[in-house]
């Protein structure tokens, strides 16, 4: 049997109080089935707090305290995990960038911006500046500086495939002059085809399909459950139980089937690029 990988409890808050967490609960002689029952997390939740990859919540702190006779332990620390959310990120959205970084496969459905893995700095800049318009240039970049630092992860080891739908009306609207458009669009171009990655478009002529709202990503990993992640204008929600998990996966599968071919999506997309740069209209 290969030995168990143990966190690093060094790389950043999260990993320390994982490896804290396993530590206390095999010195009290508890299982993570045993330490999950009462609870309303499963098994699989728990083993990726021990792992570091995602943070502890509040009302499972409580409980792990009080299983484990911790003495509010874990709830203290609820805070210092807090602090510890990448810099330059939503609050609601830290842990998906941190959870993206161990995907396996990530999928975005983007109605409304262009997915963060593909922006540029200045989209991602006007973007950040319309959504936040009295914030101070150092919290924009700030921003810009988090998104951008996103995309290392197409250089890692082992790099999620990565599978984006967009609406056309993304390519057609200009949020930026011209010039920055093209060059967003280029650079979206660019990506998928040396990341291997795949990108669809849902056309404006499109009929009613299952995925009329807002920002919505699929990942899964190779030794955890799938997740969903839904977004609206300023709150965003992390869904792992496995009926709702199960009904976006179909909805997404059903969404691909409505939109076009990646090589005619794609096609699309290098077409309105040159269109941005000879400063065609864009009907």
């Amino acid at each position: 049997m290969p030995s168990r990988k143990n966190p690093d409890a060094s790389a950043n808050v999260p990993s320390f109080y994982g490896a804290e967490l396993r530590f206390k609960r095999e010195l009290a002689g508890l299982t993570l089935e045993q330490l999950a029952e009462g609870s309303y997390r499963g098994v699989p939740f728990l083993s990726q707090i021990e792992r570091g990859e995602r943070r502890m919540p509040l009302d499972l702190a409580r409980h792990v305290d009080q299983k484990l006779g911790t003495d509010g332990f874990f709830e203290r620390r609820c805070e210092d995990a807090r602090r510890a959310r990448q810099s330059g990120h939503a609050e609601y959205f830290a842990d998906v960038a941190e959870m993206e970084r161990h995907a396996e496969t990530i999928e975005d459905w983007a109605p409304m911006l262009v997915p963060g893995l593909l922006q540029t700095a200045e989209y991602t800049r006007a973007i950040v500046r319309a959504a936040m318009p009295r914030a101070s240039d150092d919290e924009v970049e700030e921003k810009v500086s988090a998104r951008m630092a996103r995309a290392e992860l197409f250089g890692s080891e082992s790099p999620p495939a990565f599978w984006a739908i967009l609406d056309e009306s993304l390519i057609r609207r200009p949020a930026l002059p011209d010039e920055k458009m093209a060059k967003l669009l280029g650079h979206i171009a660019q990506v998928v085809r040396t990341t291997r990655s795949i990108l669809q478009i849902v056309p404006e002529t499109a009929a009613a399909h299952p995925f009329m709202m807002g920002m919505t990503r699929l990942m899964t990993f190779p030794d955890a459950p799938p997740v969903v992640y839904v977004e609206s204008l300023h709150s965003g929600q992390l869904i792992d139980y496995p009926a709702l998990v199960k009904q976006y996966r179909e909805s997404y599968d059903l969404l691909r089937a409505v939109a076009l071919p990646p090589e005619a999506s794609l096609a699309m997309v290098e077409a309105a690029e040159e269109d941005y740069r000879n400063g065609k209209p864009r009907d």
